[in-house]
């Protein structure tokens, strides 16, 4: 087989049967409809209300708004090669895809993390919440962690630009994603999978270690509260960041806890549905029925509207 840099691929990770993608085409469009619907909304109430101008809430805004861009990175591509049954895409769409795909899901990581610290500031330190937590304190973990989730996947995006890959070739996945290309290329992918697996190893592990041991000091405060009521509030305000924790962390290790190049399982292909769909559609809901004072400005915002028609 040829090799080349700039090859053709085929993105062929859906079901061959006509009548399956299409049902795989209403169940990801309906996924995707709720997940951009859900995240606007959020982003909308958390606007309208002074009072969610505060850092946890800032830190949601932010996280939605990075599912809303997670979602249409890998979603259209999807949809277009479930409906036509044609999923060609160049080298460069490929890996401009990838990159941002890389982008969103290390930022979904970091957001994450700083929200779990914020979660910590409040219970275990409120009265020197207001000075731990400042506008610009919150600014900065934000835009660190666009800094460094822009620039790992750039790192991994050109020196994936520099291998070369048997053309013609099908990537059995739904998106461009490492371990696929890794095995279409003929070239040497040693080094490029033992960075990924080392920055992966940073990224995901070092996250992880700071939101467990942030929630291991808040169960700790909470267990020093005498009265059972205000136990159940302190739980209450980490509940919903801890479900989308689970969530996340289950569904991206059961992706990429293995070597790059290792072929993709149906599990793997679930798990990465999950992560792609299922987790930017619950974050929204849950974030919202859990929350009172996000339900209330959700309910003054659509009356607002409701008005206006």
């Amino acid at each position: 087989m040829n090799c080349s840099k700039n090859p053709d691929l085929v993105l062929s990770g859906l079901s061959s049967d006509s009548e399956k993608r299409r049902l795989l085409f209403g169940v990801f469009l309906a996924l995707c409809s709720l997940s951009l619907l859900g995240n606007l909304l959020l982003l909308l109430a958390i606007g309208a209300d002074t009072r969610l101008h505060t850092p946890m809430y800032f830190f949601l805004s932010q996280l939605s708004l990075v599912d809303l861009c997670f979602t249409t990175t890998t979603a259209p591509k999807m949809l277009a090669a479930s409906w036509t049954d044609n999923g060609s895409i160049s080298f460069s769409e490929c890996l401009a895809q990838l990159y941002f795909f890389a982008v969103f899901a290390d930022m979904d990581n970091l957001l994450l993390t700083a929200m779990a610290i914020d979660r910590y500031a409040t219970i275990c330190h409120p009265l020197h919440y207001p000075l731990l937590m400042t506008p610009c304190r919150c600014g900065l973990l934000e835009a660190g962690s666009r800094g460094v989730a822009h620039a790992v996947s750039l790192v991994h995006a050109l020196l994936l630009s520099q291998l070369s890959f048997y053309t013609n070739q099908d990537i059995p996945h739904f998106f461009c994603d490492f371990g696929p290309l890794f095995q279409l290329s003929c070239s040497d992918t040693h080094f490029n999978e033992d960075l990924m697996m080392v920055l992966t190893g940073l990224l995901g592990i070092s996250p992880l270690l700071c939101t467990i041991s942030s929630y291991a000091h808040t169960f700790l405060a909470v267990a020093r509260v005498p009265s059972a009521q205000g136990k159940k509030k302190a739980l209450a305000t980490c509940s919903s960041h801890l479900s989308m924790v689970i969530i996340f962390y289950s569904t991206v290790f059961a992706t990429y806890l293995k070597p790059p190049s290792t072929s993709c399982s149906s599990g793997e292909l679930v798990a990465a549905v999950m992560y792609n769909l299922v987790t930017p559609t619950l974050n929204p809901f849950i974030y919202s029925l859990r929350n009172k004072d996000v339900k209330t400005s959700l309910r003054s915002v659509l009356g607002i509207q409701s008005l206006w028609d």
